[in-house]
């Protein structure tokens, strides 16, 4: 399987597949293909894994996209303004993401969701239910604005506004921390908590979230009369 991640603002990645490969998405995730890819649409792992991948801000039903030829290709693009990462999964290296981030993957992948601790679930910014990626094989991810990595050594703290956390490796610990003195909760605009990620491995930041983006667009939106 090969792939190409092109685009700036909007980007997509068009992946190449040999005879017999495939690659899943959610419903309605493909954008355009050549005519020797066949769709096969299931619940992928039954009904209680869908409903955990709809609190995780995907579809229920997956779109599974079989090559029935050599040299197929298949497009899915990203629906907000970001950077498509890619990451190479194996047994014992997991990663988690924001929800919503998924794009699409090899078969040998499994998306289930992630429920965080209830402080950080609650105030944390990213809610009770993110993305956990498991198995062997390729996940596409749609990141957020402008994406930095961070290496954190064991024990080192990250602290990260509401939002801007896109995905970190599994080795790293998820929670978060009250913002400090009353004027900085009230007028500091970060809100109540914010999120800190403990090391170590690597975790991967955003400049922008969609919740942040709806908030900034909706002053401009025309009123309803």
């Amino acid at each position: 399987m090969k792939y190409e991640v092109w685009g700036s603002m909007m980007p997509a990645v068009t992946i190449g597949l040999e005879a017999g490969e495939s690659i899943y998405t959610q419903s309605g995730g493909m954008s355009w293909m050549t005519d020797q890819m066949e769709m096969t649409t299931n619940m992928q792992g039954g009904l209680g894994r869908g409903i955990g991948r709809m609190f995780g801000g995907e579809s229920l039903f997956m779109a599974t996209y079989t090559a029935k030829a050599p040299n197929q290709q298949i497009t899915l693009a990203s629906s907000v303004p970001g950077e498509i990462k890619i990451f190479e999964l194996r047994p014992g290296y997991d990663i988690i993401a924001q929800k919503g981030a998924f794009l699409c993957a090899t078969p040998g992948v499994e998306l289930k969701a992630f429920v965080t601790n209830v402080k950080g679930g609650l105030f944390g910014g990213e809610g009770f239910v993110l993305q956990h990626y498991t198995g062997q094989g390729l996940v596409f991810c749609e990141l957020d604005g402008a994406v930095r990595e961070v290496t954190l050594a064991a024990g080192e703290k990250l602290v990260i506004d509401t939002g801007n956390v896109a995905a970190w490796e599994a080795s790293v610990t998820y929670n978060s921390q009250m913002v400090k003195g009353f004027k900085n909760v009230l007028f500091g605009g970060e809100g109540l908590f914010l999120t800190t990620l403990t090391g170590p491995g690597k975790v991967w930041l955003q400049t922008m979230s969609v919740s942040e983006l709806a908030k900034r667009l909706i002053p401009y939106m025309p009123a309803r009369g």
